[in-house]
């Protein structure tokens, strides 16, 4: 596997890639890297020819509270893994080379709307953050396609509104959540976890379970099914910041006579670790994307 660090480094080695014809796959990362990152991988090696990761941990998409110089960095074990699991390129940028006049002075992305609400909310900033270094990301690697992991589903629809409305001819990809033992969707934070942790953590995929079921029977209102769900993650010992049922398009209310597409998303706090997941519903047949 080739690793880069510099932008005309990069552009040489995809440039003579692109002119012999072969299709370019791109999976962003922030590191610290595990099985459901590795699955992203695997997707994008699917349906491209060369496959290109990156590591970078991003400044701007941090909050006040949330520190970036803790952020675990493991770049030499997640080189030794991406290599492993078929990548053929890493990109090992540093914040000068994502960032030339310094992150604080950065031109800034902002997707309204979708971008102020639910994990917005939650950490003001974080969406401008992300769309910013995807949007820095895609002019250097110019890939054909993208992968983006689903459990990040607000995450996933930001980037496909920046995409489309920024013009960027990037295929963008889902890729299914992958789950622990008990459900819990696979994260970086989960390492913060201890054994007892995480298996109570378990509670956040069947309370998303649950909620689907009852869209299923169509019997409370999704009000009703959010408010019990809250409180079932509360009994579990977890501090719910928001379960909710969405558009699954826009993240929008849906209407009380139009919930035939949703998604259930669940973001919820055990100790001081932040944990977010969502599931597929549609209709009378729940469509989890990661058993």
């Amino acid at each position: 596997m080739l690793i880069v660090r510099k932008n005309d480094e990069l552009r040489a080695l995809l440039g003579d890639r692109r002119r012999s014809g072969q299709r370019i796959g791109f999976v962003p990362t922030m590191g610290n890297l595990h099985a459901g990152h590795y699955s992203l991988i695997a997707r994008a090696r699917q349906c491209c020819d060369f496959v290109v990761a990156s590591i970078f941990v991003n400044p701007t998409q941090f909050g006040i509270n949330e520190d970036f110089s803790r952020y675990p960095r493991t770049p030499e074990q997640d080189a030794l893994g991406l290599g492993e699991n078929g990548c053929d390129l890493l990109f090992l940028p540093d914040v000068e080379t994502i960032y030339p006049l310094g992150h604080a002075r950065a031109v800034s992305v902002h997707v309204p709307e979708l971008g102020d609400v639910l994990e917005g909310a939650s950490r003001p900033g974080h969406f401008d953050g992300v769309a910013t270094v995807v949007a820095r990301l895609f002019n250097r690697v110019q890939p054909d396609a993208a992968v983006f992991g689903s459990k990040d589903y607000q995450q996933l629809l930001v980037i496909r509104r920046m995409t489309f409305d920024l013009g960027f001819p990037v295929e963008i990809i889902a890729a299914p959540i992958i789950r622990e033992s008990n459900g819990l969707a696979m994260s970086s934070r989960n390492q913060y976890l201890d054994a007892a942790q995480r298996g109570q953590a378990g509670a956040i995929h069947e309370t998303l379970r649950w909620m689907a079921g009852q869209l299923d029977d169509a019997v409370q209102s999704a009000a009703d099914i959010e408010a019990a769900a809250i409180q079932r993650l509360a009994d579990a010992g977890l501090d719910p910041d928001y379960a909710v049922i969405r558009s699954i398009a826009d993240l929008a209310r849906p209407l009380p006579d139009d919930v035939g597409q949703a998604v259930i998303l669940i973001a919820a706090r055990l100790g001081p670790v932040r944990l977010i997941d969502n599931l597929e519903w549609n209709a009378s047949k729940a469509l989890p994307n990661g058993k």
